[in-house]
């Protein structure tokens, strides 16, 4: 660390001469080192973490492994090198730098506000970095801490609450850190229900969080005594503004925890129907067969009547009308008929598809078509316009006439009437 101003004078010259050459030399050495083992030690098929990153080199292992490199050859250049006093506390900097983006990133993938906390936490890292060098960080440790007040009868300095906010944001960083660890562990986990797995993910998350908020708090200096009077300010808050809030995160874990409804089944909720594609602790997401999606509360998936169509048994039973002549050979056209939607691929042999003879109509005898399928998560529509193209080409190959809409008029004219 760099005393006074002429430590920063002498500094700059030893920069200026040769040997630094040897010792610049020497560190590149040691980050080509540390690059080659972070890439030689990253798995081929690895998901980004905190340790390797998305390309290796961004990831926690290179500056460790460079500032580790750096320590022993300032070591074995018993601490006279100029280069090594500055790269030492840059790759420390880095390094800190780089273990809070990665762990806000894995905790928040899809947040932009992480982006404005990495530009700011690196500001700081390097201002304390810049502070650290030029030897300005104790006299500036001096001066907080001899700004004081009192809060609720204790001394408290600007320096404590710094140390302590510092200390709070290590913990939280680390639950962070935890949590999504667990988290992807978990996700990645095969034959646990996905659901049962999502449910685990969001209550270790929980725990972990609020066990990291109550440690923070206390090493922040705030006693936790006084969260009983905060816990009553946050009660009386639910209870007014935030109830319908608590009611959706309740609601999550208890649909989690019952696995009432699952990821991947079918349901209808308020005329909106799609395929369950994530449960989270405030929402669930449908996704209908057009490609659009909706955000369901989760008070609303169980406080009304949801319509599922694969809780109990994936078999769905669809159905298409169809109209014949009257007269029309039904005794020979039926049997025809179902094979035809037998050799559509999507019908299923068990059940069996049926005719049913359902309404005698004005124009026609009125026929249903009864076909079941088990895969009504890849739509409905489209089965159903390959079972009608296939009744179509069976009464076309029959010779069976759709009828049209007909109507019988008379006129009455001297006395008689003609049709």
């Amino acid at each position: 660390m760099i005393r006074d101003v002429d430590s920063v004078l002498e500094l700059l010259l030893a920069l200026s001469r040769p040997a630094a050459l040897l010792e610049l030399g020497l560190l590149a050495l040691c980050l080509g080192l540390a690059w080659a083992a972070a890439l030689r030690w990253r798995p081929r098929h690895v998901e980004a973490g905190i340790w390797f990153g998305d390309r290796g080199f961004d990831g926690l292992l290179f500056p460790l492994l460079a500032l580790a490199l750096a320590l022993l050859a300032r070591w074995l250049m018993r601490g006279h090198g100029p280069v090594f006093q500055l790269a030492v506390p840059v790759l420390a900097s880095l390094a800190v730098i780089r273990v809070a983006v990665r762990v806000l990133h894995l905790a928040f993938p899809a947040s932009a506000l992480v982006r404005a906390l990495e530009r700011s936490l690196s500001w700081v890292v390097w201002g304390v970095t810049v502070l650290w060098i030029t030897g300005l960080l104790p006299v500036v440790l001096a001066e907080m801490d001899a700004l004081r007040w009192t809060i609720g009868g204790s001394p408290v300095s600007l320096r404590s609450l710094v140390e302590g906010g510092l200390s709070a944001v290590v913990v939280m960083l680390t639950m962070l850190w935890l949590s999504a660890s667990i988290e992807a562990r978990l996700l990645r986990a095969t034959g646990v229900n996905l659901s049962l797995r999502k449910f685990a993910a969001s209550a270790s998350r929980a725990v972990l969080l609020l066990v990291g908020l109550l440690v923070a708090m206390s090493a922040a200096g705030i006693p936790l005594g006084a969260l009983s009077v905060l816990g009553g300010a946050v009660g009386v808050g639910i209870g007014l503004g935030l109830q319908k809030l608590a009611a959706n995160y309740v609601s999550g874990f208890v649909i989690l925890a019952e696995r009432s409804l699952r990821i991947g089944d079918v349901v209808k909720v308020d005329n909106f129907e799609g395929c369950i594609t994530d449960i989270s602790a405030r929402y669930t997401v449908l996704r209908a067969n057009n490609g659009r999606e909706s955000i369901v509360p989760n008070e609303m998936m169980i406080t009304q009547r949801v319509e599922s169509c694969s809780f109990a048994d994936p078999q769905v039973a669809l159905t298409t009308v169809l109209q014949v002549a009257y007269g029309t050979d039904l005794q020979g056209l039926i049997p025809q008929l179902v094979e035809a939607m037998q050799a559509v691929p999507r019908v299923l042999a068990l059940p069996a598809p049926a005719v049913q003879l359902s309404n005698f109509a004005a124009d026609g005898l009125e026929l249903t078509l009864v076909f079941w399928i088990s895969d009504i998560e890849n739509g409905q529509g489209n089965v159903r316009s390959d079972v009608n193209l296939a009744a179509l080409r069976t009464i076309d190959l029959a010779g069976v006439e759709i009828p049209f809409p007909q109507r019988v008029m008379h006129t009455v004219a001297a006395g008689r009437s003609e049709t």
